[in-house]
């Protein structure tokens, strides 16, 4: 049987104006501009193409929660999103500490046919923090990492003796680094803002403390560490610090730390109740000079999918979270590239390559061999956020009604079309 090659043409390298022609079989890159003949051809339409993006931390709230999300709608709107592989979190339920769990999610999201899941799985049993689950059998099953997400690790031994394990096993551990003691009932940054509207605030601490803390444990182990959705200037520098001490620890920075802050919530709503919160302007400042001078290695959104009727609750009882796995590159292009702050090159190396070098993967690339894992981004052409055109089961996003530039018009996962637009 005759191989079926794919021919994408009339598509613009990053950094080019010439228009090529991208050719793929077998779920490979096949090459630039070839003479052969393609059984399909698509029309990029002068689109810029690029690796899909990659995505180390969103929550698909599959098993238990599909009310909120599933894996259909989560990886439909991821390939959407313009990514070719999600890191799902395991705060589900049950949680993602068995590797029959493991192993029927990959097994699903194959079938489905949209991004590619690696699934996280939970550090400790029941990610209660208290005693390691089966890593061994975990990573066997196809887990790509360990985090005890949505919750914090408050032993700092148990998280210690789980570094150790996973360093082991050649994978690993992620955190969400809060001191819950010092977060208490926290539900936005603690700050002038939280005073005024009279709201129990999370001081920067929580986050600082607590990640002062776990770099010394990556520093004792020599364990990789990686730190999720960095808040604060302060934890910020503390990884900075940590890094020129030889910590192997990594961290990421979502867009709506980068893109909103506190001030947000003066309206009271709980659209905006993040965890960890929206921090200042200065922190949002910091985090961003972090991207451009690397000690932030990758952006992550914390796609955080909840029903309408949980989020329109009250700032105390509404949950924490919102989705962005749709519009974090166009945002990010738009507030970011298109102002001159940062170059397109430098902002895809922090979606695609960064993601991979903190996991240990192959770096992903358009050179003949690779895997076509390919997005195609219309930079020139502006849309609205539309909430209600979302593939998410999330229908809500505090960027409703934004202009943006730079939105995935084709996403290629091992060469088959997960996403059109």
């Amino acid at each position: 049987m005759e191989n079926m090659m794919l021919e994408i043409k009339n598509i613009k390298r990053v950094g080019s104006d010439t228009l090529e022609s991208l050719f793929i079989e077998d779920g490979k890159i096949r090459g630039w501009n070839l003479s052969e003949s393609a059984s399909e051809t698509i029309d990029g339409k002068g689109a810029t193409v690029a690796p899909a993006l990659i995505e180390l931390h969103a929550h698909l709230r599959e098993p238990g929660q599909e009310q909120k999300e599933d894996l259909a709608s989560g990886l439909a709107a991821a390939a959407a999103g313009g990514y070719g592989t999600v890191v799902s979190m395991p705060n589900t339920s049950p949680v993602v500490d068995d590797p029959g769990i493991v192993t029927s999610l990959i097994q699903k999201a194959d079938r489905l046919g949209f991004a590619r899941l690696k699934p996280a799985a939970a550090l400790t049993r029941g990610q209660k923090g208290e005693t390691l689950a089966d890593l061994a059998a975990l990573k066997d099953a196809g887990a790509a990492m360990f985090t005890d997400d949505g919750r914090t690790n408050e032993n700092a031994n148990v998280l210690r003796r789980g570094m150790e394990y996973a360093s082991g096993l050649g994978l690993l551990v992620s955190v969400h680094a809060e001191d819950a003691t010092l977060r208490q009932d926290g539900v936005m940054n603690e700050g002038v803002v939280s005073q005024e509207l009279g709201l129990p605030g999370n001081p920067a601490a929580a986050e600082a403390a607590r990640v002062a803390r776990d770099v010394e444990i990556a520093l004792l182990t020599g364990a990789r560490l990686h730190i999720q959705h960095l808040s604060t200037a302060r934890a910020l520098e503390i990884v900075r610090q940590g890094k020129k001490a030889g910590a192997p620890v990594t961290c990421e920075v979502c867009p709506h730390h980068l893109t909103l802050t506190d001030e947000a919530l003066r309206g009271f709503d709980a659209m905006y109740k993040v965890a960890p919160p929206l921090r200042t302007q200065q922190d949002a400042e910091a985090l961003f000079e972090g991207l451009l001078d690397g000690t932030v290695d990758c952006l992550a959104t914390d796609h955080a999918p909840h029903t309408q009727a949980e989020k329109e609750k009250d700032m105390l009882e509404a949950p924490f979270g919102i989705p962005s796995i749709e519009v974090a590159f166009p945002l990010m292009y738009t507030r970011f590239v298109k102002t001159g702050k940062i170059s397109l090159e430098k902002l895809l190396d922090l979606f695609t390559a960064g993601c991979a070098r903190v996991m240990n993967w192959e770096v992903p690339s358009l050179e003949e061999g690779a895997v076509a894992d390919v997005v195609l981004l219309d930079l020139e052409n502006s849309k609205a956020v539309d909430p209600k055109s979302f593939k998410s089961k999330a229908r809500f996003s505090p960027w409703a009604g934004d202009e943006l530039y730079g939105w995935p018009v084709l996403t290629l996962v091992n060469g088959r079309v997960a996403f059109q637009g």
